[in-house]
Formats: structure tokens, C-alpha cells, sequence
């Protein structure tokens, strides 16, 4: 045995001192077995298998490129959308669309669509993210904790349920609360956008920085956009709009309530016509 070793530590060395210093195979060759035809039918011995890598330096897999047919899909089902709620001429046909409509997987995990409340021909509109637990069991916008909150501030500028409208961006609501994806947004966008052209509001309230941000296509922060008037930009007209904060932050930020209560006087200055 220690002869053995001796002779494989001097062929060892041989090739090292030849400049043969790594290995071109996983498996080596017995180059010395008989070969009557061709080196391709040389005799191969199998050497020990390579280590396996350890679990702490395992070895990224390579980053998936998009597939083409994914987003392939997305147009279409936003195509779709748009027709649907293009077709529609009165608010109960938008809802009756809506409860049609597939290309939102939010549905499949939703007890209830969440459509608008409040008067059709509404003068002031308010459009906020998403139905939370309490919306998505009972079907209607607003009337959680958050949603109690915003019925006393519309009463505090002479405003009910009767003489508003009340929506959201995305009718279903997205599980454990969490903000709606990009591609929820896009697919839900075209019945948000007609459900502002069937109520025709002369103005707009953003409720919270994801609708804001959605509706107005910017990044500004929602502290940084309320209690400014801006133009939010429909199909055919453009509406005044005002956002603020959403009421679900207030009941986690009851000091900012005054910035609220400041917007809030903006609104009922522009519904007297003292903008």
C-alpha cells in the first residue's frame, strides 16, 4: 500500500510538472487500455462523483426571461376589459359586466363584488383602493370602521350617501388586505374610469395614496398631493379632483384628521362654487 501511494504521489507530480493541473472531465480515461478500432471506444473508468454543493453556497439558478405569451395574455384580458365596460350604457350594466367578468383572479378569492353606492347622478364622487373584510362580506363600499369614519366627515360638510357616490378602484377585495398589483389595476382600471363617466361627477375625491397615485398615474406621495386641486383626465372631459387622506389612516392617525378637515372645507367651498 505505501508502495502504491508512493507511485501515486510521483505520477502526480509528474503531470504537475508538466503543467497538467486540473482535471477536463468529471470521469477519467484509461487511456492504456487496448484500442483496435478508435480512441472513442477507449475504456472509461468511473472516478468518485463530484461533492455536492453545500446547502449554504447553493448555486443561483438562472434568471427566467419573461414569456412572451404572459404578456400576451395580460393585453388581452385588459382588451377585454375595456370592451366589456365600454359596452355598458347604466351603472347596473357595468355591475352586471363586472359579475361577468374573469380576467381579475381577486374574484376567485372574494365573498362578494363591491360595486359603487350612492346616488347615480351625483355632484361629488370619492374613489378609494380596495373593499376591505367588512365590504367584501356585505358588498358595499365602505361601511367598515374606515367607512363609518367617512360617512361622519360627509355629514360634517352637509354630504350623505343620498347625494354622493362612493366607489372603489378594485371591486374585489384583495386578500388579507394587502394593495392591488400592477396587473390588477390595469384589468380593473377600464371599469373605474366608466364608472366615472356614467355618474358624470363634477368633481373627484381620491381617497388615500393607491388610488390617488393609480388614478392620477404619478408616484407623488398622498402627503404630498392632498389638499391640492388637480385634473384628473376621463375618456371625453376632464374632472376637478382632490385627494386626501383615506379615513382607514386616520383611525391610525388620529392627529392628521385637521388635514383632512382642511380638504374637506376645499370641497364644500367647491360645491358652493367658491372654488
Amino acid at each position: 500500500m505505501i508502495n502504491n501511494n508512493r507511485q501515486a504521489l510521483e505520477i502526480l507530480t509528474w503531470y504537475h510538472d508538466a503543467g497538467v493541473d486540473e482535471a477536463v472531465s468529471d470521469y477519467s480515461t484509461d487511456f492504456f487500455a487496448k484500442n483496435e478500432t478508435s480512441a472513442a471506444t477507449a475504456k472509461v473508468v468511473k472516478a468518485t462523483p463530484p461533492a455536492k454543493p453545500s446547502l449554504g453556497h447553493k448555486p443561483s439558478a438562472p434568471a427566467r426571461a419573461p414569456q412572451a405569451s404572459s404578456v400576451l395574455e395580460a393585453g388581452e384580458t385588459a382588451n377585454e376589459a375595456r370592451l366589456l365596460a365600454q359596452s355598458a350604457k347604466t351603472l347596473e350594466d357595468l355591475k352586471t359586466a363586472l359579475e361577468q367578468f374573469d380576467g381579475c383572479g381577486l374574484k376567485a378569492t372574494a365573498t362578494n363584488l363591491v360595486f359603487g353606492d350612492g346616488a347615480a347622478d351625483a355632484r361629488i364622487m370619492f374613489i378609494g383602493e380596495a373593499p376591505g373584510s367588512d365590504e367584501d362580506i356585505q358588498g358595499l363600499p365602505f361601511v367598515g370602521r374606515s367607512g363609518q369614519l367617512l360617512d361622519r366627515m360627509l355629514v360634517a360638510i352637509g354630504l350623505d350617501r343620498q347625494n354622493a357616490y362612493i366607489t372603489n378602484v378594485i371591486p374585489w377585495r384583495p386578500p388579507g388586505n394587502r394593495t392591488p398589483t400592477p396587473h390588477e389595476t390595469a384589468v380593473c382600471r377600464p371599469f373605474i374610469d366608466r364608472q366615472i363617466e356614467l355618474v358624470s361627477p363634477e368633481v373627484i375625491v381620491f381617497l388615500g395614496g393607491v388610488a390617488a397615485k393609480e388614478m392620477l398615474d404619478t408616484a407623488t406621495g398622498i402627503l404630498r398631493l392632498r389638499g391640492k386641486w388637480t385634473n384628473f383626465k376621463g375618456k371625453d372631459t376632464e374632472y376637478p379632483a382632490l385627494p386626501t387622506l383615506h379615513p382607514a389612516y386616520l383611525l391610525r392617525q388620529p392627529a392628521q384628521k385637521r388635514l383632512v378637515w382642511s380638504d374637506f372645507i376645499l370641497i364644500r367651498q367647491f360645491l358652493d362654487g367658491k372654488k
